[in-house]
């Protein structure tokens, strides 16, 4: 570890005993169904300061965590479309199923639960540091044809099952 680095560690390790614990927001969860079943998934989080250096620094990174959970919970190849300060956008294909039956389409979709990513949390050195809510404030699925599900505050996402006619 380089002198600078092992400086901006130490200064980090003070502050974080003097200021109140960090805290992780997750604020939207934007499930998006395509009449396949490929599905765009964009997550809004708040990060705080110390978490945000924790990214600066490589230490973490919220876009890959939330890539290998959604990889996790699908079994399928997860794309990253794009990453901002507080947003990531994903597209998977086929994250959705679909059963077509004569002149009706049904979607399901798979129950998300984000228990996992607290528990996985809890592994890091830096856990004690910081608060966590991984519960999206609101999580709104949308389907091809513009009916929407939401949820707000859950941690777990039940399995969706809608019908078009």
């Amino acid at each position: 570890m380089t002198r600078h680095m092992a400086v901006v560690v130490g200064i980090l390790l003070m502050a974080a005993l003097v200021l109140p614990a960090a805290a992780f927001t997750s604020d939207a969860l934007n499930i998006s169904v395509e009449g396949n079943g490929d599905t765009e998934i964009t997550f809004d989080y708040s990060l705080s300061w110390i978490e945000n250096i924790a990214v600066f620094l490589k230490i973490t990174d919220p876009a890959d965590e939330l890539k290998k959970a959604l990889e996790g919970h699908s079994d399928k190849s997860v794309e990253v479309q794009s990453v901002s300060d507080g947003s990531a956008t994903f597209l998977v294909e086929e994250f959705v199923r679909v059963k077509r039956t004569d002149n009706q389409t049904t979607y399901i979709t798979p129950e998300l639960s984000f228990k996992r990513a607290e528990k996985v949390l809890k592994e890091y050195w830096f856990a004690p540091l910081i608060h966590a809510d991984f519960s999206p404030e609101e999580t709104t699925i949308s389907f091809p044809d513009g009916h929407e599900k939401q949820f707000q505050n859950q941690i777990e996402i039940p399995e969706i099952r809608y019908t078009i006619s």
